[in-house]
């Protein structure tokens, strides 16, 4: 067999020219049907009952030793012209740099007023929304009602969320949320949680409560026939705070000791005592600035920084990222110490920002509420009506809406006291029994723990009225009500029992009996019974 160069063909038809038959085409295939006879140029003889040729369609080229590299040349570009030429490039934007969005790091570009803003929720589970660059923190949690179908609009907030330094902060409703994420390191595990935040404002309506009158600076001018209440309320009122003073626990940066300190709280800024609690300039250190600082509560103190107790707060520079040398962490002794350390803070730092806030967070929710009903009320005059069976003459149509809220409020208390009452009977089929209506109310959690339900309710803030209902650990088929006054978190045992054959519920035994947990639940809305104080908000926890 021999292999030669065929150029110059006439066409890429076969063609068969004397002995020889040739088929041209990508190759020209040669075949002798003789054999070839010595030739008078003194070729060599080939001996052979036929030949097959197989001539490709290039320029011939200089033989290559096998063994020898191949010299490629530079010039590339005339050989991706030349193979595009002859098959066509499907992904011609991966072979042109002028068109490639890998190369010109264009992944499309979105407008570059949006930002993507990822807000957890206390379910663990996230929800990605696109902000504005000036969005505030009051306009994305107003997003996220809206998003997750919330029925509540009133008293939402971010958290601001540090886990691995058990450091969190709720966001201020003016604060923009892209700058406050600008502060964060990128190689941490800070996170926005979207949650309840009942103690935002509240110092405003119960300040007293907020500023104990023995932590008010001696300074403060107090006139003759002013109480220190009033002054409270005045100083809030024009966008201050009065100046607190008191000792506090410090934790020593260079050891895990802490020092008792007493510190002073003023508009130019926080101070120390070098000398016992003399307020003399000369033993005043200056510790921080109001403006460039941010205000944490610390969870889990005593095991994470060996505190003295569990009422821990800290400072730290705003614009730099949480760092452990920066922390000043600081430990009071009771709750309602740390709160109006922390209140302070915020007050001369914000000054009448936080009263704005204040009254636009007791208008914006009326409007939305308003707006809401609107809604629905359009839609639903549009399908349905409400109708009277009571009477012997038949159904009528309600026109009054109050009335018409009046009577689906009863007609849903009479089918719960019925469902109620067939279930209490003691030879009630178990398995005909409905599933418990407590389970899907937003105040009942389940199993969970003492100290998580009272993590639970100091993070939606330490109100009066705060309450939740959970299973008990320690006592089976009972349930306890958790509730918050005077800032602190109180228990009682909700047991089983029973009267007349039927089954209730009780908490100050068998005194007041209850059918089931939501009857429990509306009657201390309204009357305390044994509660110091009537429920007022629900504890709630709600999964994005």
């Amino acid at each position: 067999m021999q292999w030669r160069t065929a150029e110059n063909l006439p066409s890429d038809n076969a063609q068969c020219t004397g002995n020889m038959m040739e088929v041209a085409g990508h190759w020209t295939e040669v075949f002798e049907r003789s054999e070839m006879k010595d030739m008078s140029d003194g070729a060599e003889m080939l001996l052979g009952s036929s030949t097959l040729t197989l001539a490709p369609l290039v320029a011939e080229s200089p033989s290559i030793r096998r063994s020898q590299p191949i010299l490629i040349t530079g010039n590339r570009a005339k050989g991706i012209e030349r193979f595009s030429s002859s098959i066509p490039n499907p992904f011609p934007e991966l072979c042109s740099p002028s068109k490639s969005p890998v190369l010109n790091n264009s992944l499309p570009q979105l407008s570059s007023n949006k930002h993507l803003v990822k807000v957890y929720g206390e379910d663990s589970h996230s929800r990605s929304v696109w902000v504005s660059r000036g969005a505030t923190a009051r306009e994305v949690c107003h997003m996220l009602v809206q998003t997750a179908h919330c029925s509540d609009q009133e008293n939402w907030a971010l958290l601001e969320l540090h886990p691995t330094l058990s450091l969190e902060r709720c966001l201020e409703d003016h604060e923009v949320v892209v700058e406050v994420q600008a502060t964060w390191s990128l190689k941490g595990d800070t996170r926005l949680v979207f949650c309840k935040n009942y103690a935002k404002y509240e110092f405003f309506r119960k300040p007293v409560l907020f500023f104990p009158e023995n932590m008010i600076s001696d300074s403060a001018d107090v006139s003759k026939d002013m109480t220190s209440s009033e002054l409270i309320q005045n100083l809030l009122r024009s966008g201050t705070c009065p100046e607190i003073q008191g000792f506090l626990q410090v934790k020593e940066s260079s050891r895990k000791a802490w020092k008792k300190v007493y510190f002073f709280l003023r508009r130019s800024g926080l101070y120390c005592s070098t000398k016992g609690s003399s307020k003399e300039p000369r033993h005043l250190q200056y510790v921080a600035d109001l403006d460039d600082l941010n205000v944490y509560t610390v969870v889990n103190s005593r095991k994470l920084y060996g505190a003295p107790a569990d009422f821990t707060f800290c400072i730290k520079p705003s614009k730099n990222p949480v760092r452990t040398q920066d922390l000043k962490i600081l430990c009071a002794e009771s709750e309602q110490t740390r709160t109006c350390w922390t209140s302070a803070f915020r007050l001369f730092k914000y000054g009448k920002q936080l009263q704005c806030n204040y009254q636009l967070s007791k208008s914006a929710p009326q409007i939305l509420e308003g707006s809401k009903l609107a809604d629905v009320k359009s839609k639903s005059e549009a399908s349905l009506v409400a109708m009277d069976f009571s009477g012997k003459a038949g159904g009528r149509v309600i026109q009054n809406p109050t009335e018409a809220q009046s009577a689906e409020r009863e007609e849903g208390q009479a089918w719960r006291r019925r469902e109620a009452l067939r279930c209490s009977l003691p030879n009630s089929n178990a398995a005909a029994r409905p599933s418990s209506i407590h389970k899907s109310q937003p105040w009942f959690h389940g199993g969970v723990s003492r100290k998580d339900t009272q993590r639970l309710i100091e993070k939606q803030g330490l109100v009066d009225g705060m309450f939740l209902i959970r299973e008990s650990q320690q006592h089976a088929q009972c349930f306890v009500l958790s509730l918050c006054y005077k800032l602190k978190t109180k228990h009682y045992l909700v047991i089983p029992c029973e009267e007349g054959g039927r089954k209730y519920f009780t908490m100050d035994d068998g005194l007041t009996l209850f059918i089931d947990l939501l009857q429990l639940v509306d009657f201390h809305q309204i009357n305390k019974g044994i509660l110091p104080v009537c429920l007022k908000h629900p504890c709630v926890c709600v999964a994005l």
